[in-house]
């Protein structure tokens, strides 16, 4: 089972940074790249204790439903998303807020396993892992631009435009793996 740890450094107040991570509409900002969507459950605003979001989303060309339910939470110190329908076998997202040295230490920690056994095994070694690493890295960068820029007005966010380079880099290759995967059904298909 795969666990991916993910620590982001934010120069806001936890009780900011702990909203945004739960705020649906900032997260289908930070998705833009897959075309995700809530659709069903709490389709905006900040997700809360025992509810559910249903999320459409494009991932390696093919649309895909997933369900998950906030299952734990002590604002503003933790939550805990986990997935109650959808393509894994299972995961467990916790999101963790603590002070350090007048600032927020975002953790993620990410566990999920695959379905298909040794195939998803194989997959997770191959691509899926750094898939997942690095849209938690772009969703990360666009909660701490958010909050850090909360502080001096509330605008509307280009989750692109407030990237550093690493998050790009990740942006750039789940576009490309989109793309790879659009050409390869498109190629399959003609055959």
């Amino acid at each position: 089972m795969p666990r991916i740890e993910i620590t982001t450094h934010v120069r806001a107040p936890i009780e900011v940074c702990f909203d945004a991570a739960r705020s649906i509409d900032l997260h289908m900002e930070s998705t833009k790249q897959t075309g995700e969507q809530a659709i069903a459950g709490r389709t905006s605003g900040l997700i809360e204790l025992g509810e559910t979001v249903t999320w459409l989303a494009k991932h390696f060309g093919l649309w895909q439903t997933l369900t998950s339910k906030i299952t734990e939470m002590d604002r503003p110190n933790y939550f805990v998303d986990e997935m109650v329908d959808g393509a894994f076998h299972s995961f467990r997202h916790e999101h963790h807020f603590t002070m350090q040295d007048g600032h927020v230490v975002m953790k993620d920690i990410f566990n999920y396993k695959s379905p298909l056994g040794v195939l998803g095994k194989l997959a997770d070694r191959l691509f899926l892992e750094v898939y997942m690493r690095n849209l938690l890295l772009v969703r990360n960068e666009v909660v701490k631009k958010y909050a850090e820029q909360k502080e001096i007005d509330d605008i509307a966010l280009d989750p692109y435009a407030i990237m550093s380079v690493r998050a790009r880099i990740a942006y750039a290759l789940v576009l490309l793996s989109n793309l790879y995967d659009a050409r390869h059904i498109s190629r399959q298909t003609i055959i």
